[in-house]
């Protein structure tokens, strides 16, 4: 399955909303694009809505990585949202779930912004 992006603005925040899967390939490139255009046209707090991605491998993860660090250079935040079981334990043996933002509620999330 293609991984596929919808973008939502709610007030200066990007939600992106993902479904699929974020692997080797268009998976990872696709969410490199959208990191990128949204940086590059000024979005500094972001949220990954990753509910729907119900894989993600090691070049997804190396991605995500990616994207939390051209955020940050940028000045702004990113933030993880509903993550499912295998994505969430995919970070926590990685040591990932410490330098990301990670929340399971949309409104705490938009809230948690600086």
């Amino acid at each position: 399955m293609i991984l596929r992006s919808t973008c939502r603005e709610i007030g200066e925040i990007a939600v992106i909303d993902f479904s699929g899967k974020i692997t080797l390939g268009e998976g990872s490139a696709s969410l490199r694009r959208v990191i990128r255009d949204l940086v590059d046209t000024g979005h500094r707090k972001i949220v990954l809505n990753l509910e729907d991605v119900d894989y993600i491998d090691s070049s997804g993860i190396g991605e995500l990585v990616a994207a939390h660090t051209l955020v940050e250079t940028a000045h702004g935040e990113l933030k993880l949202l509903n993550l499912t079981r295998r994505v969430r334990d995919i970070l926590q043996i990685t040591r990932l779930f410490t330098i990301f933002d990670v929340q399971n509620d949309e409104s705490t999330a938009l809230r948690n912004f600086q």
